[in-house]
């Protein structure tokens, strides 16, 4: 089918901030607060107006970590991101996928001249891509499952040419969405173990995903000290280095997980380990290991996971602050035998920036998804917002003894089918209604 055009006649961009209740370390970072984007889209679909929104934690020092910035300039640099696509998108008229595939070039280019490296540059744009589609579903009266199934915002290979039109449509026609996601419970660096097994019960998570430092000493005591931790509820873990391993360390720990005894109860639930390298070194060379590894920070442009595939990767991220469109186009590439994709949270919070991640982790279905940012903030920060969810989603979000709106899992799990089916892209709340704007 021919997918609707939009023209785009207004975007507003808000943010708030959202502070902390324990800190979180990934990597060399570690965050106690973040500004959060909110983007609203205002367009016109064959001649009805629609009104469309997403949001998205502006986290510091992980889009660019270069050590000669500072975490507030690496915040400038999203923001910055925000405003240039905004202004790339404004006037524009097109399908939801053709507005993206005529500007990221152009973004990137733009953001490169000042000095911002792709990620961030693809930042602006994820945002905006999200909100378009969520103004284009809610103006065809479908949902998120819908929506991308039927290919409404004209997803096509102009941006892939490894992959085929009939591919890309074979895999979005053929999905069985999942009914709920279940959740890998984030192990930041400086989480208290000793609070892991209660913290699981309490949530019925049966996955992990356990945060790693980059000094493999340290980070096999520690794994081997969350391995005593582990009940027969965990059936599996992945570990998240955030670009700290060099090769040759990389290779140490890969030892280390066969051969060391007191590791064995992580490496029976390995799943896989993600951005193990710098983000510069993840193309240099095969790395020659036999665990399973993925490109996360590395999955800066849409060539990016061919090439780690070349070089043995077998997995790639899905991460909406790094664009639902090379998600979905990644994830057609991952069909290939012996390839995956994953489903990660850059400290997600609840409402739209956890809605529509979950969205599209369920329409690929992943068979897991991290989500870490409910457990970092306490519920929503904004009152007004946080009542209006949760009157729009009782089975997602509960209201405390204290009145304070929080996210609520099922089993370790997080139900989609309502988020997927209401019209719109996972927001259910209606753009309009959010007290931000």
């Amino acid at each position: 089918m021919t997918a609707p055009h939009l023209r785009i006649h207004a975007i507003d961009i808000a943010e708030r901030p959202v502070v902390f209740t324990q800190p979180f370390r990934f990597g060399s970072m570690t965050m106690t607060a973040a500004p959060q984007a909110y983007v609203r889209v205002s367009a016109e679909v064959e001649g009805s107006a629609t009104v469309g929104a997403s949001a998205e934690l502006m986290v510091p020092k992980w889009f660019d970590k270069d050590p000669a910035k500072s975490p507030e300039q690496t915040i400038a640099e999203l923001r910055r991101s925000l405003v240039l696509a905004r202004k790339a998108y404004l006037g524009g008229e097109d399908t939801a996928f053709g507005l993206h595939a005529a500007r990221i070039g152009g973004q990137v280019a733009v953001c490169r001249r000042e000095g911002i490296p792709r990620l961030a540059a693809a930042f602006g744009p994820a945002e905006i891509d999200k909100a378009v589609l969520d103004a284009l579903f809610r103006a065809c009266g479908v949902g998120a499952f819908e929506g991308l199934a039927r290919n409404l915002g004209g997803l096509d290979a102009r941006l892939t040419p490894d992959l085929d039109e009939t591919a890309i449509e074979a895999f979005l026609a053929g999905r069985a969405p999942r009914s709920s996601v279940p959740v890998r419970h984030a192990v930041g660096l400086l989480d208290p173990l000793d609070g892991l097994p209660e913290a699981l019960r309490a949530t019925g998570s049966r996955y992990l995903k356990i945060k790693l430092g980059g000094d493999l000493a340290a980070d096999r005591a520690r794994l081997a000290a969350i391995g005593t931790l582990l009940e027969g509820r965990v059936l599996g873990a992945s570990l998240d280095a955030n670009e700290q391993y060099a090769l040759a360390a990389l290779r140490e720990l890969a030892d280390a997980l066969d051969g060391d005894p007191s590791l064995r109860p992580i490496r029976e639930r390995l799943i896989y380990v993600e951005q193990p390298l710098p983000r510069e070194d993840t193309f240099d060379e095969a790395p020659g290991i036999l665990l399973p590894l993925v490109v996360d920070e590395a999955d800066d442009a849409y060539d990016a996971f061919p090439r780690a595939r070349a070089l043995g990767y077998a997995g790639v991220s899905s991460k909406s602050c790094k664009g639902l469109w090379k998600a979905l186009l990644n994830a057609v590439r991952a069909q290939a035998p012996g390839l995956f994709m994953t489903a990660e949270d850059l400290t997600c919070q609840p409402g739209l920036a956890l809605q529509q991640d979950t969205v599209l982790a369920a329409f690929i279905g992943v068979p897991h998804a991290e989500r870490n940012g409910h457990r970092y903030v306490d519920g929503f920060t904004d009152s007004a917002e946080g009542d209006l969810f949760a009157r729009g989603l009782p089975f997602l979000y509960r209201r405390g003894d204290d009145g304070r709106v929080r996210l609520s899992l099922e089993n370790g799990e997080i139900a989609a089918t309502v988020l997927g089916t209401t019209a719109g892209y996972g927001s259910v709340v209606h753009p309009d209604a959010l007290p931000l704007f």
